[in-house]
């Protein structure tokens, strides 16, 4: 537990919109985003999926990702002026031209297996930073890590937290391209359901290495798993919010948390 965390504070997470923060905790997600006009919207919602029911192992990684992709058609539902970081036209574009260069990588016959799943990891990784990368996203990325982590030590934060899901980039990296390697052993009849197992395998294995990562943050393997995540975090995922963007931040953070405590059976107020 890092230093200044009291026990009794809700483990939340979130997600930086482009006009816009989501925080989400293990029983209740809020949206709060920046209208055109200026106006402040904030919309919240029980989860209907919930990951820390599932405690396998196995399981347990696969469940937070589809648990955090079942929040985005309630986002939209509940909140249509929100934009998705994947929404810019620049993204969408990167996202085919990555494709189209990780199969190019996958299909060739100077590397080695895991050379190719290495190298196809890391362009797979474009276009989420380019996602990041300029509009207003990363601001409110760095408005999300300062409103949770404020929260969870109890006195004002920086714009980088040490639970950020880019620290998994390391981990993913290593198991998937591991997987992906022994996935393309198997017969060529098979490579395809053997990839889809090998992804599921990566994503749980990445989530367990992560939780280790949080729990020993001094360790020398940890530090250096999230390496490649802190400097993306730092150079390119972050940047200083304007008084604006921390309200809506705050705004999510408190709507999430009333939520939450009324789960808990506590009174919101």
């Amino acid at each position: 537990m890092a230093a200044g965390e009291r026990d009794d504070k809700i483990r939340l997470g979130g997600m930086a919109l482009l006009n816009g923060v989501l925080v989400h905790g293990p029983n209740a997600w809020a949206c709060a985003v920046r209208t055109p006009s200026g106006e402040l919207k904030v919309a919240a919602e029980y989860k209907t999926l919930r990951a820390n029911q599932v405690r396998s192992p196995l399981l347990r990684g696969p469940a937070r990702f589809a648990e955090m992709f079942a929040l985005l058609p309630a986002i939209r539902r509940r909140v249509p002026e929100a934009r998705l970081p994947f929404q810019r036209a620049q993204v969408l574009g990167s996202m085919v031209v990555s494709a189209l260069a990780v199969r190019a990588v996958r299909g060739s016959t100077r590397l080695t297996p895991l050379a190719r799943e290495l190298v196809s990891g890391l362009l797979s990784a474009v276009p989420a930073t380019l996602a990041l990368r300029g509009s207003e996203l990363a601001a409110y990325h760095g408005a999300e890590h300062i409103s949770i982590g404020s929260y969870e030590h109890g006195s004002p934060r920086q714009r980088e937290h040490e639970r950020c899901g880019s620290h998994m980039l390391g981990p993913l990296l290593v198991s998937s391209a591991i997987g992906g390697a022994l996935a393309s052993r198997a017969p060529v009849n098979l490579r395809g359901p053997a990839r889809l197992v090998a992804q599921l395998g990566a994503l749980a294995a990445t989530t367990e290495i992560f939780g280790w990562m949080v729990r020993h943050p001094d360790h020398r393997l940890a530090q250096a798993l999230s390496r490649p995540g802190h400097e993306l975090q730092h150079r390119f995922a972050t940047a200083e919010p304007t008084p604006d963007q921390l309200e809506v931040a705050e705004a999510a953070l408190a709507a999430c948390l009333e939520l939450e405590r009324t789960a808990d059976g506590a009174d919101p107020n």
